[in-house]
């Protein structure tokens, strides 16, 4: 498994030097943020089993701060990005204290709630660009993470995305995790022992917060360009959260795998179809979710895991037989 990691890391890092299209550049660094924003919706939607559908929020507060920060006081945008980080797990402290008191599906359309008001807020904000929008300087350099290329915004969004890989892993194998599972899988039996379910979830909530809004910036540093409706609307907090549940909700790995698929589909349809078109892919979102949910909830990490079991089990119960 460590080879195959290994050999797998080793190959992203040397495909801009294999394919120097930029049409393929720029879909592979799609399907990196996609994979990283769903590998942080994970932590709270994945582990801690509260599904929230209003993470765009932390996105867009991320890609604001980052931008505001950078274009308004010239702040390094390095420093920029983590402020926006540590402002949108600051924020999720907040909405979740009084958001966690709610459950199941009360939850989920609180979040949404929570978005809808953030985006109203950006939107009528004029130091903001209100609804106009913000561009950011165009000054090339690492220092201002700002490049004529492909390249540079792929390693980027790769390195992010291992970065918040390796939070998901340290997560997982941490007592954090056995906390976020049991709170998700029996939280009355967590709440007997002594596990504060709404501390463990508020720290899930900021950490996924923190990640997103990481991503966010790097977004935000990508475009360089911003406006409520592309950093902010529900549709971008929904495709977090199927990236995530169609890979494999709960899983290290699956976001990846939803990432790659939600992304194919949804710049194949827009090569295909073009603006007349639109929305095509959220109606193959939505028939790919329905038969996941209803033959393979697990999500495609769960189907293939199934298909190794059904084939060892296939492999020994020939064994045996032979050996009779």
């Amino acid at each position: 498994m460590r080879a195959l990691l290994v050999f797998a890391l080793l190959a992203a890092l040397c495909i801009p030097l294999l394919d120097r299209n930029p049409a393929h550049i720029n879909l592979l660094i799609l399907i990196l943020m996609a994979a990283q924003l769903g590998v942080a919706w994970n932590i709270i939607g994945g582990y801690a089993g509260q599904i929230s559908l209003g993470q765009a929020a932390f996105f867009g507060l991320g890609a604001y701060t980052s931008t505001l920060l950078l274009s308004r006081l010239g702040i390094n945008p390095w420093l920029a990005i983590l402020c926006g980080g540590f402002l949108a797990a600051g924020i999720s402290l907040a909405i979740g204290w009084s958001c966690f008191r709610l459950k199941g599906h009360y939850f989920a359309m609180a979040t949404i709630a929570v978005a809808e008001i953030i985006q109203i807020v950006f939107t009528n904000w004029d130091y903001a660009g209100a609804a106009v929008g913000l561009s950011l300087p165009m000054e090339e350099g690492w220092s201002r993470l700002v490049f004529s290329s492909k390249e540079p915004y792929y390693y980027l969004a790769l390195g992010l995305l291992l970065l918040t890989l390796l939070a998901n892993y340290l997560i997982e194998s941490s007592y954090l995790g056995y906390y976020f599972r049991a709170i998700k899988d029996e939280p009355d039996a967590a709440r007997s022992l002594g596990v504060s379910l709404t501390r463990y979830k508020q720290i899930a909530f900021a950490i996924s917060s923190f990640f997103t809004a990481l991503g966010g910036s790097l977004y935000a540093q990508k475009e360089l360009y911003i406006d409520p409706g592309s950093v902010l609307h529900t549709g971008l907090s929904i495709k977090m959260a199927l990236v995530s549940i169609l890979g494999g909700v709960g899983t290290l790995f699956g976001p990846l795998v939803g990432a790659g698929v939600l992304t194919m589909i949804e710049e194949g349809t827009r090569a295909a179809f073009g603006g007349s078109g639109r929305g095509t892919d959220l109606v193959i979102y939505a028939a790919l979710i329905i038969l996941i949910a209803v033959y393979y909830p697990s999500g495609v990490i769960g189907w293939f895991r199934g298909v190794l079991a059904r084939r060892k089990n296939k492999r020994l119960h020939r064994a045996m037989e032979e050996a009779q």
